[in-house]
């Protein structure tokens, strides 16, 4: 069996009917903070931590329940997990005996179900009504206040089991069964590892003493009992000789010391005063502790270890406790059925290459020592350590909650879904996986958009971080795999703002080429010789194909793409120049030609004639061909035509990487002097970004 779904309803921050599916082995719950979480793993224990406090107080209900309706009726918490048969469930004899009576579905793959309920009783019912009614206005506090003040306290608890509707209460033998193991992201470990006086350290010892008997499968129960009863008698004939030695070394001093009991006269008829003991096998578990032992012998205590090594060892440790709990053999019919480990936050204490070795060692293990695994992070890293199917992502945005399953979105089924979930799978690295968290994405074509993107806002007074959006870099066109995550049409989508930034790129083809193929071309060589050329706007097939599936409804509104200007736009570097054809402050020191450019853009600002500045072009082929597109050009405004040359010449002179790291310092730097240069974000960028915090 295994936890297949849970339902929520007014706890914390989840409102009504909260729906969440789960996998059977491991499940990675990643979010923004305050998505909802930690109060995820609480909601869980709720049911499942046998040993958990679970009467709840006035802050553990969703308070944006509307005052009308606390009026009516008083608040209630509902908490419901599906457990359904596993694929795997011949090997685990005991799952429908534990919980045949909370069956809902009898038919294999079978169905249970078991609700936690946090309510006032019906009795009081009656008299919330009469002390609400005098209540007027729509000021929840007032009525959360009077709740908090007249009935929190007659609130109760129940957990049904099957169908809630017929409040059959859960036995508690049933609950029992289930091992939930919650480490939390703020534990002391240390006091737990030290000493075998640790009852957590005891309970291992105890199992796994003597476990080359306990585990030889070629013995019999009776021959295995009979050979470990051997070994306590051997260690007590070989502990009473120590005690001996321990008597015999104080015989001398012992009259001595009790000496004083027969003057004070504690002795009394005919008694008197001495020592005895025995120890036993498991009474010399204190005496043990754990400590790293080196290459070199060097021994030093666990205490002296780092927190990162004490969590992984104090979680190895938690995992053998679970598998002795779960050893039938061993605790008999108090044995666990159903072992859950839950672990907030791990990258708390760990640094990155340990996550990513924690959660191999997991997957390897899953269905070992835990059944079925829950993880809270915030962490890239782990996100790009584990599988799409086995994250969930929960994103609130006005206080309502989205659950989405990036492995569910792909119908593999379907060559391109395929495609796209391979592609996803293999980047989606510690950098990508960031878009997971975010609250609003920016899908960039290259390195250069991703490195001045956040630049440019700064320029329209707005930081990407404050607004939590993350710049991603595709590399690429390849949106249309990140955006199927994202696209709500598909069931499983993450709902959360993207944009996608992407270059024009025109193109043109030579009819007369023995193998005519498009290629680049500038803006202002579009339509100068439809006798030669066949022309393109866009080279960009993404941005047709968007369009033609957002226009038969099966792209989501909360994604949209951002280009230039058609007809005019080509490149970012490119754009850069045609919205600050008067700033000579962005001629890097890696641009080549930076002199030849730095002439161009001082006679553009003195309005030297076009042909002045055409005369700066050299006789390279490249200068040729833009001589030759500038002055053939479409376009009746010289002023248009200028820009265009020097845009040309920009982007022929850029290294893409290098140039955009100079570029963004020196814009950095400029918004730090008063007295600094001007500068005008390229308007499709500035379009994108003003969306996405809208």
């Amino acid at each position: 069996m295994y936890i297949s779904h849970i339902q929520i309803s007014n706890f914390r921050s989840f409102d009504e009917n909260v729906n969440i599916d789960f996998n059977e082995g491991i499940n990675v719950i990643i979010g923004h903070n305050n998505a909802g979480k930690s109060n995820l793993l609480k909601a869980l224990g709720l049911i499942f931590n046998y040993s958990s406090h679970k009467s709840l107080t006035i802050d553990d209900f969703n308070k944006y329940i509307e005052p009308t309706r606390l009026k009516e009726q008083p608040p209630k918490i509902e908490i419901s997990a599906t457990i359904k048969e596993s694929k795997n469930e011949e090997e685990y004899s005991d799952d429908l005996a534990t919980i045949g009576g909370c069956l809902t579905k009898i038919d294999s793959p079978y169905e249970a179900k078991l609700t936690y309920e946090f309510f006032l009783p019906e009795k009081e019912v009656e008299n919330y009504k009469k002390i609400m009614s005098v209540i007027s206005g729509q000021d929840a506090d007032l009525y959360w206040k009077a709740i908090d003040d007249n009935f929190i306290r007659k609130y109760i608890y129940k957990i049904y089991c099957g169908n809630p509707d017929y409040k059959i209460e859960v036995d508690n033998e049933v609950l029992r069964k289930f091992d939930f193991q919650f480490l939390d992201a703020i534990r002391d470990v240390e006091r737990d590892l030290c000493t075998g006086k640790n009852v957590l350290l005891k309970e291992v010892l105890d199992f796994f003493m003597d476990y080359d008997i306990k585990n030889d499968s070629q013995k019999n129960k009776d021959e295995k009992i009979s050979e470990i009863s051997s070994k306590k008698k051997d260690f007590s004939s070989q502990a009473e000789n120590l005690i001996e030695q321990l008597k015999s070394r104080m015989k001398s001093g012992k009259d001595q010391m009790l000496k004083y009991a027969n003057e004070t006269g504690a002795s009394f008829d005919k008694s008197v005063l001495d020592f005895d003991g025995s120890i036993l096998d498991t009474q010399l578990y204190s005496a043990l502790q754990l400590i790293v032992k080196y290459e070199t012998n060097i021994k030093i205590p666990i205490c002296n270890n780092g927190l990162g090594y004490n969590n992984l060892i104090f979680i190895s440790l938690l995992l053998a406790k679970m598998q002795k709990d779960a050893s039938g053999e061993y605790l008999g019919s108090n044995a666990k059925v159903f072992p859950i480990l839950v672990i907030e936050e791990p990258e708390a204490h760990l640094h990155p290459a340990m996550q990513y070795k924690f959660l191999k060692f997991l997957r390897e293990n899953n269905g070992r020592n835990a059944r079925q695994v829950f993880i809270t992070t915030h962490s890239p890293n782990i996100t790009a350590a584990v599988e799409l199917d086995e994250i969930i992502v929960l994103n609130s945005n006005n206080h309502k909650l989205n659950v989405g399953y990036p492995g569910k979105v792909f119908d593999i089924s379907n060559s391109d879904d395929k495609k796209s979930k391979s592609y996803i799978r293999r980047f989606l690295d510690v950098t990508k996986s960031d878009m997971l968290f975010a609250k609003g994405i920016i899908l960039v074509e290259g390195i250069a958009e991703q490195l001045l993107v956040p630049v440019f806002a700064k320029y329209l007074d707005i930081n990407l971080e404050d607004h939590h959006i993350s710049v991603i870099n595709a590399e690429g066109r390849y949106f249309q795999h990140y955006l199927k995550l994202f696209n709500t049409k598909i069931e499983g989508a993450i709902d959360k703002k993207v944009v996608c930034i992407t270059d024009l790129d025109p193109e043109r083809k030579c009819k007369t080429d023995k193998k005519p193929k498009f290629k680049k071309c500038y803006p202002f060589e579009l339509d100068i010789d439809k006798e030669k050329y066949d022309y393109k706007n866009s080279s960009n097939s993404f941005i047709k194909e968007f369009e033609e599936e957002k226009s038969k409804g099966e792209i989501s509104n909360n994604i949209k793409y951002f280009t230039q200007t058609e007809g005019k736009g080509k490149t970012l570097e490119y754009e850069i120049i045609l919205s600050n054809p008067n700033c000579e402050n962005i001629i890097t020191d890696s641009i080549s030609n930076a002199g030849k450019l730095k002439e161009l853009l001082k006679d553009f600002n003195e309005n030297k004639s076009l042909n002045n500045m055409l005369d700066k072009l050299s006789k390279s082929d490249e200068d040729e061909r833009i001589r030759e597109g500038i002055e053939n050009s479409l376009w009746d405004h010289d002023d248009e035509r200028k820009k265009h040359l020097i845009a040309a010449k920009y982007l022929n002179s850029v290294g893409k990487g290098e140039n955009a790291i100079e570029l963004s310092d020196i814009l950095e730097n400029n918004l730090n002097d008063n007295q600094g240069f001007h500068f005008e974000p390229p308007k499709y960028i500035k379009e994108a970004i003003e969306w996405m915090i809208k």
